[in-house]
């Protein structure tokens, strides 16, 4: 199978709710346009400032569909406050490399840990059974504009 993208989240504040697209325009060194931390809104827009690892957050569709078995919950591909929902490829892979995701080309920087903050916004479930499991940070090497549907390869 294919990796591909399934879906595309963004939020203009932090904690707002998150907003299904079909496509994002995503900006070398600034993030997803529209994105909260994009326009420096984000929860943690001031202390992630001189890192590149706030631009876009990955998470794999099988881990929000493996947590909602184990929990008996139902949480949306959204409600983890990633912004790039994909399937067939093992993100914890990606730490240090880079993926090919329609015309972007993204590089992982480190595992998108759950905090507990997402537990506040979401559910205290995540905090533990979501460890290693709740996707990747990556920065925006060359931008475009990414698709639901786009294929997705390490590269």
């Amino acid at each position: 199978m294919q990796a591909k993208v399934t879906g595309i989240y963004i939020s203009p504040e932090a904690e707002a709710p998150m907003q299904s697209m079909n496509e994002a325009r995503l900006q070398a060194g600034r993030g997803i346009v529209g994105d909260r931390y994009y326009l420096d809104k984000g929860t943690f827009s001031e202390q992630l400032k001189d890192s590149r690892d706030w631009e876009v957050t990955l998470i794999e569709s099988e881990q929000i569909t493996w947590f909602n078995q184990t929990t008996g919950l139902d949480i949306g591909h959204g409600a983890l406050r990633r912004n790039i929902v994909m399937e067939g490829i093992d993100l914890n892979e990606m730490v240090g490399r880079r993926l090919q995701i329609g015309e972007v080309m993204l590089e992982g920087i480190r595992l998108c840990e759950p905090c507990a903050h997402i537990a506040k916004l979401v559910t205290k479930e995540v905090l533990q059974e979501m460890v290693h499991r709740a996707g990747l940070r990556a920065m925006i090497i060359s931008g475009g504009t990414v698709k639901v549907a786009d294929p997705v390869s390490s590269v």
